[in-house]
């Protein structure tokens, strides 16, 4: 896998909420509402509010923050018309580019989005046109900085049923199969592991090299106006940015 290059977007994300915290908070805190109406406010039971609490951990939201979002949605009606759907398409160069909203309009968000894949050259196409190039994964990121251990990170996430482990300088990817991502979540956080980045999401099988500075550009462009929506809340992509 681009380690590097996962490592990269995970420092940039980072650096946007110190630059956009109000924005980046309020798309969490979205997320976490919408999972609180799902199903409940106790992430106990709820395993979407657990991983909606554990992004926002990871993204350094203040736990007060989350506990008056999960309040404030559990007794409020507010959060109950947003949908969760993910939008497709081809960005410069055959990059394919999976686009997850939560939006209480979807003509709206889905004329949004087609409009910037337009301007920076690529299209939004067909549900399923590129969910084949991706699969589900549980992804977790440690700082190899604060976890210098290699040996017992291994043991410790492969003990728990991790399905792989990716090491670069930066960092740590333990990879999960989607049913095993909660326990080895948990278990590490049991373990007072704290993570720079988690998800359970799709996940390249392949990944695209782009050589092109033209393309090189646009595709930055297409990933920052994508982010910046206030509508979207991730974006996945099978570009290499280590090429």
């Amino acid at each position: 896998m681009a380690g590097h290059s996962k490592w990269n977007n995970i420092k940039k994300r980072k650096e946007a909420v110190d630059a956009k915290r109000g924005k980046i908070f309020t798309k969490l805190g979205r997320e976490i509402a919408v999972a609180v109406k799902a199903g409940g406010p106790n992430p106990e039971t709820n395993t979407s509010l657990a991983d909606a609490i554990a992004r926002a951990k990871a993204n350094n939201m203040p736990n007060d923050s989350i506990q008056r979002s999960i309040s404030k949605a559990d007794k409020s009606e507010e959060s109950g018309n947003f949908e969760d759907i993910i939008y497709e398409g081809y960005g410069p160069g055959g990059v394919a580019v999976m686009v997850r909203t939560l939006t209480d309009n979807r003509n709206r968000t889905a004329g949004d989005i087609r409009h910037i894949f337009d301007k920076y050259g690529g299209n939004l196409g067909t549900c399923g046109c590129v969910a084949f190039q991706f699969e589900r994964k549980g992804s977790l990121i440690l700082d190899r900085e604060i976890y210098p251990e290699e040996d017992q990170v291994f043991i410790d996430a492969l003990e728990l049923g991790a399905e792989d482990i990716e090491a670069t300088e930066e960092m740590y990817e333990i990879i999960t199969a989607p049913e095993e991502y909660h326990k080895v979540r948990d278990g590490l956080t049991e373990k007072n592991y704290e993570f720079s980045d988690v998800s359970l999401a799709p996940q390249p099988i392949n990944w695209i090299d782009l050589n092109e500075e033209e393309q090189i550009l646009q595709m930055e462009k297409l990933i920052e106006a994508m982010e910046d929506h206030d509508d979207v809340q991730d974006v996945y992509h099978n570009w290499n940015q280590d090429s």
